[in-house]
């Protein structure tokens, strides 16, 4: 196996990894993640909704069917990251797990483009 396609898996892996982290944790400490948005002034009627999401993403860099589908999950994420991180910073957290894992989402993203280019909306060719 070449080095670049076991960098891609590893890094698409640790992604699915992080967003299904805190999917989990939206879902089983729904309250917790609450009082977290409300402190960062984000409105809580959205965890639930971006907890699935983060699910509906991860199988979505996973399959690799639907190129569109793919690129607006990644894109998902890598907005998510950012904002996480912003928030994380603003409220004197300091950097956490959502900063380290953007350049890990970067990677994955690019060596998935050269990885498996051959799963994404390619019409049959008979």
């Amino acid at each position: 196996m070449k080095t670049t396609k076991i960098i891609y898996w590893i890094s698409t892996i640790l992604v699915a990894l992080v967003f299904l982290y805190s999917a989990q944790m939206y879902f089983f400490k729904t309250e917790m993640i609450k009082g977290f948005f409300e402190h960062f002034n984000y409105p809580t009627y959205i965890v639930i909704p971006l907890a699935i999401a983060k699910i509906t993403g991860v199988v979505m860099i996973l399959w690799r069917k639907s190129q569109w589908l793919t690129e607006w999950a990644y894109a998902g994420f890598f907005f998510d990251l950012v904002l996480a991180t912003a928030a994380h910073q603003e409220a004197g957290h300091g950097l956490g797990l959502s900063a380290m894992a953007i350049p890990v989402l970067i990677i994955s993203y690019f060596l998935g483009k050269q990885e498996r280019p051959n799963n994404l909306d390619i019409p049959n060719q008979e």
